[in-house]
């Protein structure tokens, strides 16, 4: 533990101790977690940021769509609007959120919206919809979900972690035991059997749930609203990489592997960008980011600005984890 986290870590307990009285009183009904009459997939983490939460909610819309009505409700991070909202195509960022509205630019025929108030935006949505995806869900107590998909990065497992401050957890990891099934993401895509089972040792499921791991799949290619153009064309030409999400190393990784030349400016997560950031990203002759930092970033920059599309690749038993989301939803009927 370095010196600041030993600082930090009284507060640690004390946070606990916070978390612990309020998850136990829901888990005793004192406080009530409200069912719906329609299935509500929880997609959500322990640590804050960082473990894939929207690629994971794209694949879920990719193998839904077809058989289900969609919806998609996320709080809003960062927002500047309140209470229920259906976000559209002519929303900005700082209207709904960078990721709500990252979901519906990629996928315009599903609805998606935002609520801080997870309960009051599902009854808003459940009689337009048949399935409703919770964004960043775990902790949000008053809402039972049918399922519940618990991620957790790779490189920083929730086992291996703190509780705020000293640390990122938002519960403590005995929490997990709460999901249906734990994903763990951004893995290497040629992680062995061997470290499966020891990261398996140490998040311990229980009996009833399932374990998967999955990875990060860039795409070939960066994109923005008129046109597509290969990683190999960058080659000999010199970008700038700007990013402004929890965990950039995967993707800063990614493109060093391609033996591309960069320079990487990182903001924080979910950043707003301010005027005079937005004019020295205008001075760069080009710009490749993320998806989530495209839709903040597009309306503000006249130099060439791309993004680079992920998604996520099971390493195996890609269709029984698809199987166990879709059995949830059958069995609810």
């Amino acid at each position: 533990m370095n010196k600041l986290r030993k600082i930090l870590f009284p507060f640690s307990i004390l946070y606990d101790g916070v978390t612990r009285f309020r998850n136990c009183l829901y888990e005793n009904g004192i406080l009530k977690s409200e069912k719906f009459d329609l299935p509500v997939i929880c997609v959500g983490n322990l640590n804050v940021g960082g473990t894939g939460k929207s690629p994971m909610i794209e694949f879920l819309i990719k193998h839904l769509t077809k058989e289900h009505k969609i919806a998609v409700l996320s709080r809003g991070y960062k927002r500047k609007t309140k209470g229920f909202l259906k976000v559209h195509l002519t929303h900005n960022a700082p209207e709904v959120g960078d990721e709500p509205l990252q979901f519906k630019k990629k996928f315009p025929k599903v609805t998606v919206a935002v609520d801080a108030d997870r309960r009051n935006g599902i009854k808003n949505l459940k009689n337009t919809v048949d399935v409703i995806l919770l964004d960043d869900a775990f902790q949000h107590r008053k809402v039972k979900p049918s399922y519940t998909i618990l991620l957790t990065a790779y490189e920083s497992l929730y086992t291996d972690d703190l509780l705020l401050p000293a640390g990122n957890l938002r519960e403590t990891a005995n929490e997990a035991q709460r999901a249906h099934c734990i994903v763990v993401t951004k893995c290497p895509k040629n992680l062995s059997g061997a470290e499966r089972q020891k990261i398996q040792k140490k998040l311990k499921p229980n009996s009833q749930q399932q374990l998967y791991f999955s990875a990060i799949a860039y795409a070939e290619a960066v994109e923005n609203a008129s046109e597509s153009i290969k990683l190999t064309e960058f080659v000999e030409q010199k970008f700038t990489l700007v990013t402004g999400v929890a965990n950039p190393k995967p993707l800063v990784n990614y493109l060093k592997n391609r033996n591309l030349d960069f320079e990487h400016l990182a903001f924080p997560d979910h950043h707003n960008f301010s005027d005079r950031e937005l004019e020295q990203l205008n001075q760069k002759a080009l710009l490749i980011t993320t998806e989530k930092d495209f839709v903040r970033l597009e309306s503000s920059i006249t130099s060439k600005l791309y993004y680079l599309p992920i998604e996520v690749e099971f390493l195996e038993n890609e269709v029984a984890f698809v199987d166990g989301v879709k059995n949830a939803i059958t069995e609810f009927r």
